[in-house]
């Protein structure tokens, strides 16, 4: 029997309207995706949760670790913002989607984020834009090259985002890899609960040191069940009113972090 783990971390999803430098941007937008995304943030940060992924909603992306000038300022700005508006203590994470690594390690180092969540950092994976191949030892080279280990690296490995062609390679195996790649927590779920808890199972037998964050997929029905097996969460549509997109509701994330805060410690093998 090893340590007992904490309260289970618990981090809110921003999704951020089309930006500069997109197809779809809104001219004179960016002012109002600002100030949702700070009030997002605060209503997380009342709530109790543990800190929140700004992460972008462009309707279509690249697939290359790449990002436009304008689009990567935007994220800086608004970056910097949260950060200013919430507790110290509160974590800021990045997702350049669709898997615009070096960009959002740069925005959260530059502007006082805790860390970022990387929708492929080995292997590849089919997406609605194309086949996505990531390039981890240019992104570990990048990551050392501004000085961002301090930046965490939570990387999708059987989510929505991230799925093995064809299936050859199970989650445990593609978990060990991400964190043997410079990650340092993975990423998964599925929208059947007892598949959820057999990729959890999975991940803890083939790599036992990669701390697991769910990937969504979570409610105040099952967030006992599902979040109780793992050691973080990432929580969207559960914790705001009208959907995925719609604004956070603190009351919400303050009745999901109830849940959460109830659970008993997770004991580490």
């Amino acid at each position: 029997m090893g340590l007992p783990v904490p309260t289970r971390t618990c981090y809110g999803v921003v999704h951020l309207a089309p930006l500069p430098g997109t197809p779809f941007y809104e001219p004179d937008s960016l002012r109002h995706t600002l100030a949702r995304a700070v009030e997002s943030a605060r209503a997380l940060d009342r709530g109790g949760a543990h800190g929140c992924l700004l992460q972008t909603a462009d309707r279509v992306y690249g697939v290359e670790d790449d990002c436009d000038p304008a689009r990567l300022a935007a994220v800086a700005v608004i970056t910097e913002a949260v950060r200013a508006a919430t507790d110290p203590a509160f974590r800021v994470g990045v997702q350049i989607m669709r898997n615009a690594t070096r960009a959002s390690l740069a925005a959260a180092k530059v502007c006082g984020g805790s860390f970022v969540r990387v929708g492929a950092i080995v292997g590849e994976t089919l997406s609605w834009q194309g086949t996505v191949r990531p390039d981890p030892a240019s992104v570990m080279a990048y990551r050392r090259a501004i000085d961002a280990w301090d930046v965490k690296v939570i990387a999708d490995v059987a989510s929505m985002h991230f799925s093995w062609p064809n299936g050859d390679k199970q989650p445990g195996e593609v978990a060990r890899a991400a964190m043997n790649a410079g990650a340092d927590a993975v990423c998964l779920g599925d929208p059947d609960e007892s598949r959820t808890l057999e990729l959890i199972s999975q991940v803890r037998r083939a790599a036992p040191a990669a701390p697991i964050y769910l990937a969504g997929h979570t409610d105040h029905d099952n967030a006992a069940r599902l979040v109780g097996a793992a050691d973080g969460v990432f929580v969207g549509g559960c914790v705001t009113v009208g959907g995925w997109a719609g604004d956070v509701s603190e009351q919400k994330v303050r009745s999901y972090m109830e849940i959460l805060n109830s659970l008993s410690p997770r004991e580490t093998a």
